[in-house]
């Protein structure tokens, strides 16, 4: 890693995110992780936050190369997504690889490359316009999108995407080379995530966003004729309408709102069975970490579920109407051969795909590859 030794490297947050949001939803631990493990490659690592001075007293949790830059306070993040690169011009000068962690707010870092002339990486842990689309979402907020990963996509060196779906939709929808795209997908800490051997309740679980594009109006109806409860872990726009909905359907339902990454692993082994049936997906976290825990997990037959899951091996594919979902839910519930089949396999798949270790290597190896064509 010699090239990355003497280089700097700035990771550019989502607009408006910062590491007090990442602690307030729980995620704070698994996103700074990956930049912790760099560390130890790169000369120095800047954050570039959307939080005030609060996101300074997070320094403590991380090596000392690796720097804080948060917002002026009272600066609208829109605003300031526009002028980072101006003010942080001295710092942003001595930087050879910027990242991007999603792409709400990329424009800044591609405004830095622009000016300063650094390599570009482009990083979208779920593709934003194909996710809207799926969402149904309105045409503004397509168009959008679209615009904003045009220019970042243009103007990238490598794109980072978590599945070959999505790397198939970059390339049909926006032109980019197919060697320009690099196909990492999110990584599960499985020493974390990991089959407790705990006492089990009898409850299907779903974690996610509260959201049209994750179909839980459909699972809440594949609910009926069941006797195990359901437990929803998230939160979203759709909560009380759900809440409406399981009342009227007579379905249990326990509505658990967001749970830490630190609690999460014991919630999923508190379970009998996953399911996700979402009408489309990315490189589904929630997935991964139910497999991780050995969890029998269902989900629907759609991109980012079903490059994950090999139906009867380490996973079950429904479709993603109501009977469907049903069908699959009381396969599981019933046969318990299938169940523990799929628990091994599912398990073994994290472990050897997916796993912090293996994702880390390909990002940093992908660093290294990037500066060695600066000779």
């Amino acid at each position: 890693m010699a090239d990355l030794k003497n280089s700097n490297f700035a990771l550019f947050f989502t607009r408006g995110l910062s590491l007090a949001e990442w602690e307030r939803i729980g995620i704070l631990e698994r996103e700074i992780k990956p930049y912790i493990e760099l560390a130890r490659h790169f000369n120095k690592i800047y954050l570039f936050t959307y939080g005030g001075p609060k996101d300074k007293s997070y320094s403590g949790l991380l090596p000392g190369n690796i720097r804080i830059i948060s917002k002026p306070e009272y600066m609208p993040a829109l605003l300031y997504s526009f002028i980072l690169p101006l003010i942080h011009k001295k710092c942003l000068k001595t930087v050879k690889i910027i990242k991007t962690n999603q792409m709400d707010g990329s424009w800044a870092a591609v405004l830095a490359k622009k000016l300063y002339g650094e390599k570009l990486v482009v990083r979208c842990g779920y593709e934003w316009l194909n996710y809207l689309e799926a969402a149904k979402s309105s045409y503004l907020k397509r168009k959008i999108a679209y615009c904003a990963e045009k220019f970042a996509y243009k103007n990238a060196d490598r794109v980072i995407i978590t599945s070959e779906d999505e790397k198939n939709f970059i390339i049909k929808r926006f032109g980019t080379a197919h060697n320009k795209i690099e196909v990492i997908p999110n990584y599960i800490d499985t020493n974390k995530f990991i089959p407790m051997g705990i006492k089990k309740e009898p409850r299907v679980i779903f974690v996610g966003r509260l959201e049209p594009v994750k179909n839980i109006n459909n699972l809440i109806d594949a609910m009926t004729r069941l006797n195990n409860p359901l437990t929803l872990i998230g939160e979203g726009s759709l909560r009380e309408e759900l809440e409406k909905h399981a009342l009227a359907k007579s379905v249990k339902v326990e509505f658990k709102g967001r749970v830490s990454q630190a609690k999460l692993p014991e919630e999923l082994n508190k379970s009998e069975i996953f399911i996700l049936p979402s009408l489309g997906e990315g490189n589904p976290k929630a997935l991964l970490e139910a497999m991780a825990c050995g969890l029998p997990c269902a989900g629907t037959d759609v991109k980012g579920i079903n490059s994950i899951i090999k139906n009867g091996e380490n996973g079950l594919l429904c479709g993603t109407d109501t009977a469907s979902i049903h069908n699959a839910l009381k396969t599981l519930l019933n046969d318990k051969g299938l169940g523990e089949k799929i628990s091994a396999n599912a398990r073994k798949t994290i472990v050897e795909d997916f796993s912090f270790e293996k994702i880390i290597k390909k990002e940093s190896n992908l660093y290294d590859q990037i500066l060695g064509q600066r000779k």
